[in-house]
């Protein structure tokens, strides 16, 4: 079994303890959301680039409300073609009234990465590792913000495996099957009951509308835990996603 095998069961396996878990929880609350996206990652010059994002996700029974607003940035350093170095700023505005907010809260969020990509004759993988550092502001009630921050870290871990189901699947109206899944923990002094904080399981399409540029449909389920410990959501996700990326070099 060669290693992009090993890496897709691992996921795969990943996926079902963590299902399996969510089974014996006491209370796991379900939801169906919308998210779309933009997604754009420019190369520059050899080694530098940037990374610009932009997404919004209703809260509940698909189309009702708005729950998240998130705007991320960054300046990206190209190691190689296939390794890149990313950090940056992400901005997120949140309505949550499970929470006991009637308004929404902001986040700010530094972030780092390391992305690569691994090329095979049937099938490409890409991976990255991010580190958070998030400052989400309190309230002082539900009506009102709080001056003060909750602070924490936190690691993601993505996997992605794209599989041709058309001939040439990065050519123009190329289509390939994609499997994504995104691990994300917890740790830093304020976290208590929730060190894992959510998994990201995708299945869905990708459709290559230029040379440049691809559309991701397809169905997520996140089941991520809340603070407290022993109440869970599972949202069960329609996602759409734009992914944009340039190439700017003079000479490629």
């Amino acid at each position: 079994m060669n290693l992009s095998m090993k890496q897709f069961f691992l996921a795969v396996i990943l996926f079902f303890a963590i299902s399996t878990l969510a089974a014996q929880t006491k209370q796991i609350n379900h939801f169906n959301q919308i998210w779309g996206g933009y997604l754009n990652q420019t190369r520059l010059s050899k080694h530098w680039g940037f990374w610009a994002e932009s997404q919004l996700r209703t809260h509940e029974n698909f189309v009702e409300n708005v729950s998240v607003n998130l705007n991320r940035i960054g300046a990206t350093y190209y190691i190689n073609d296939d390794t890149k170095i990313t950090a940056g700023y992400a901005f997120i505005n949140s309505f949550s009234p499970a929470n006991g907010a009637n308004i929404a809260t902001p986040e700010h969020r530094l972030w780092q990465q390391i992305q690569w990509h691994t090329k095979y004759p049937k099938i490409r993988l890409m991976q990255w590792l991010r580190v958070e550092e998030r400052f989400r502001q309190k309230l002082k009630s539900p009506n009102e913000l709080d001056n003060s921050f909750a602070f924490n870290y936190r690691v993601r871990y993505n996997f992605l495996m794209q599989v041709p189901l058309s001939k040439k699947m990065f050519e123009p109206k190329g289509l390939s099957f994609i499997f994504n899944d995104e691990v994300h923990v917890n740790f830093g002094k304020e976290i208590m009951y929730n060190t894992f904080d959510q998994n990201r399981f995708f299945l869905g399409l990708a459709y290559q509308t230029n040379k440049t540029s691809n559309l991701q449909i397809g169905y997520m389920n996140l089941f991520t835990q809340q603070p407290s410990g022993n109440v869970y959501r599972s949202l069960h996700v329609a996602r759409v996603y734009y992914f944009h990326n340039l190439d700017l070099r003079k000479n490629k």
